[in-house]
């Protein structure tokens, strides 16, 4: 159902440089861009996170509730992004670990202070 999902940012060369290494190690990489937004896939047919400058020019924000989670293959995963993330600078919004039996999650805020979720379901 999701297609894409937008991250603004207000110094782009900063952000790409964080998600080039966090989306990595979930196996994605840039796919394209557009000279505003620059897209990240896992493969085709597989949504895309795009991050950006705004598209009015006013300086991006982070979505008070707005928190995309990243689905990863296994706990190990998880455990792996979310210390890439930390060590590129990101803040801890909450360390991996069950939060119910079919949930492994971690939580953390990307340099632009938008909150991301990386998890394993089931």
């Amino acid at each position: 159902m999701l297609a894409y999902l937008t991250l603004g940012t207000n110094d782009t060369q900063k952000a790409l440089a964080f998600y080039d290494e966090v989306m990595g190690e979930l196996g994605a990489k840039r796919v394209f861009d557009n000279d505003r937004l620059y897209f990240y896939s896992a493969g085709p047919n597989q949504p895309m996170l795009a991050i950006g400058g705004t598209y009015d020019g006013e300086p991006a924000t982070a979505g008070n509730g707005v928190m995309p989670a990243l689905a990863c293959p296994d706990t190990e995963t998880v455990d792996r992004v979310y210390k890439k993330a930390l060590s590129l600078g990101a803040k801890d919004e909450g360390e991996p670990g069950n939060r119910m039996p079919t949930f492994y999650g971690a939580y953390f805020r990307d340099p632009d202070g938008n909150k991301i979720c990386v998890c394993k379901l089931g």
